[in-house]
């Protein structure tokens, strides 16, 4: 008797093909996409400090608006997976269309939330040169988020019918364009004025409607696309619709917001300890966020797959699916700690020659090791329960383990409160903060991986439940 398909080393083999055909592109565009932050940072630090520290505060606000967006528009990426799987490829272009309007929708509230929040600037002590351009960067690079919400429904799109050369191709030339006018801009290169923080906030809000413009046209004239392309005519907003996508990416835009914030939050509580602590806990920070993108793109692949398995009727090639990408994700995470915690030293060493922030991030890049399987497993099994369409249970751990635990478990070791009874004798620190995240992101993976297998468990009995009962009715018939 042959073995199960589920259980077959060739299934698996193929599955991870399939993951890794999927994955690569968008990992190209990811971390092309990381790469333009990084060019901001490293070339306003070469103006002055004020500049950058313009660049960084604005950039911090920023980050956590455009990550949230795309939390919430990620609703599309399941829901034209399942479309695919059904075979209604004639539904799809309606989709997308709605889904613009609600990316437009999303973008211009983005948009207004950013240029609310520069009114922060002025009360954080910064002094008021750093503020003034501050709020200049934050207030211009907003008005790329319109054209962001867009290019992320058809992000979504585009992945969820198995095209992602697209996204890393665009993902490249954006960073390309970004380092470009930056260097005209920021440096007053070839007559150009020389704009600093500004330039930065500039190329990124053009480079953003470039993108768009790009994937639009790309989607336009590529053959892949002619089933399924979406803007044959003029559609007006279908309000439920939006509705019941917005109920769907919003639990998802909230819990990117949660996980994104609280790193956000640690960072200013580190502030008061000085500058090596702070240092060292951004490099370690930025390190980890540039690892964290393979099981990210991992995580993206497995919602697609999920997602087209499920619209085909097959609950247990779901649950396969999800096992080989949490399973992917989990090897890539044993790969990369052992990989961190060998090199850790060469890793600080890389990015600044202070001796004795080269000493803390390596304690800090130690622990980040640690928690590299927890963080592959909870990003690849919220993903693979996203591919359910169920969005709302991974908001409500991923809330709990970062602000409901990881945060206050950290703010007790790291800054030892007197009034609380089981502080340390005295603060820790950034390692108070990060053993916090550490135990927090092991906690999601736990719940999240549990939460996975009783889901997919249960879509295969309603499966089996509507096979049995049409056989029944086409019996009794």
């Amino acid at each position: 008797m042959s073995l199960s398909p589920v259980r077959s080393p060739r299934a698996v083999r193929t599955e991870i093909a399939s993951l890794w055909k999927l994955s690569w592109p968008m990992l190209v565009g990811q971390l092309a996409t990381v790469g333009m932050s990084v060019a901001d940072v490293a070339m306003t630090g070469h103006v002055s400090a004020d500049e950058l520290a313009a660049a960084s505060l604005g950039a911090s606000v920023w980050s956590i608006v455009l990550v949230t967006v795309m939390g919430v528009m990620m609703a599309i990426n399941s829901i034209v997976a399942h479309e695919v799987g059904a075979g209604q490829f004639g539904r799809i272009p309606h989709t997308v269309r709605q889904a613009m309007w609600k990316g437009l929708g999303v973008g211009l509230l983005a948009c207004l939330a950013c240029i609310l929040a520069t009114g922060l600037f002025a009360h954080v002590g910064i002094g008021e040169a750093v503020s003034e351009r501050a709020t200049a960067f934050l207030a211009i690079i907003s008005l790329g988020m319109p054209a962001f919400g867009c290019y992320r429904a058809l992000y979504g799109y585009t992945t969820s019918i198995n095209q992602t050369k697209p996204i890393m191709v665009i993902a490249i030339l954006g960073l390309l364009f970004n380092i470009g006018v930056n260097w005209l801009l920021v440096f007053g290169n070839w007559g150009f004025p020389q704009l600093g923080a500004v330039g930065c906030a500039i190329a990124t809000a053009i480079g953003m409607w470039l993108m768009l413009g790009a994937m639009l046209v790309w989607i336009k004239f590529a053959p892949a696309y002619r089933q399924t392309y979406p803007f044959t005519h003029w559609e007006w907003p279908h309000w439920p619709e939006i509705g019941s996508m917005l109920r769907l990416g919003l639990p998802i835009g909230v819990t990117y917001f949660a996980e994104v914030s609280a790193f956000g939050a640690i960072s200013l509580l580190v502030a008061r300890f000085g500058a090596v602590e702070v240092s060292a806990h951004q490099i370690a920070l930025n390190f980890s966020s540039v690892v964290f993108m393979v099981p990210l793109s991992f995580g993206v692949a497995t919602t697609t797959r999920v997602g087209q398995a499920l619209g085909e009727g097959r609950a247990r090639r779901a649950r396969f699916a999800a096992r080989v990408g949490v399973w992917l994700s989990v090897a890539f995470g044993a790969f990369s700690a052992a990989g961190i915690a060998l090199f850790r030293w060469d890793i600080a060493g890389a990015y600044t020659s202070d001796p004795a922030v080269q000493a803390l991030c390596a304690q800090l890049l130690l622990m980040t090791a640690l928690f590299q399987l927890s963080d592959a497993a909870q990003v690849s099994a919220s993903s693979a329960i996203r591919g359910y369409k169920v969005t709302r249970q991974p908001m409500q751990i991923q809330l709990f383990a970062f602000w409901g635990f990881a945060l206050p478990v950290g703010c007790v070791l790291g800054l030892a409160p007197e009034w609380f009874p089981w502080s340390p004798a005295k603060p820790m620190a950034a390692n108070g903060f990060w053993i916090g995240l550490v135990l927090g992101l092991t906690i999601a993976a736990v719940l999240l991986t549990w939460s996975l297998e009783r889901l997919a468990r249960s879509r295969i009995l309603e499966n089996q439940n509507q096979r049995r009962d049409a056989r029944v009715c086409g019996s009794t018939s």
